[in-house]
């Protein structure tokens, strides 16, 4: 991995409360798993940056080496890598996630 993609990488997970990277855009996300992240922080009313990873395929290979991490999407909360789509359903489903992101100082709007 070049450093270029891991310090861009990490500059975009420590400036944004939240970043997603996802296949597609929150408008209209290009795999299932990135579409239930999208729907879940757009219920909760959270605001987050999100990441195209069919843009740039060294982004793509960068994040997955960044936190070895072998799946997309992949979601950061202020700077701590959380999961993917099935670790922020179940965090959105036990009601965790809402208490996570408060936790955090991360307005909602739901």
């Amino acid at each position: 991995m070049s450093e270029t993609v891991h310090d861009t990488i990490k500059k975009t997970v420590t400036e944004n409360d939240i970043v997603l990277y996802m296949k597609g855009t929150p408008v209209f996300p290009q795999c299932g798993f990135s579409s239930t992240v999208v729907q879940i922080f757009d219920y909760l009313g959270a605001d987050y940056e999100s990441v195209n990873v069919l843009d740039d395929p060294e982004i793509r290979q960068g994040i997955k080496e960044y936190n070895n991490w072998p799946t997309i999407p992949q979601i950061f909360v202020k700077g701590e890598f959380i999961g993917g789509c099935d670790i922020v359903r179940e965090m959105f489903e036990t009601g965790e996630l809402k208490t996570f992101l408060a936790d955090k100082e991360i307005a909602l709007t739901a």
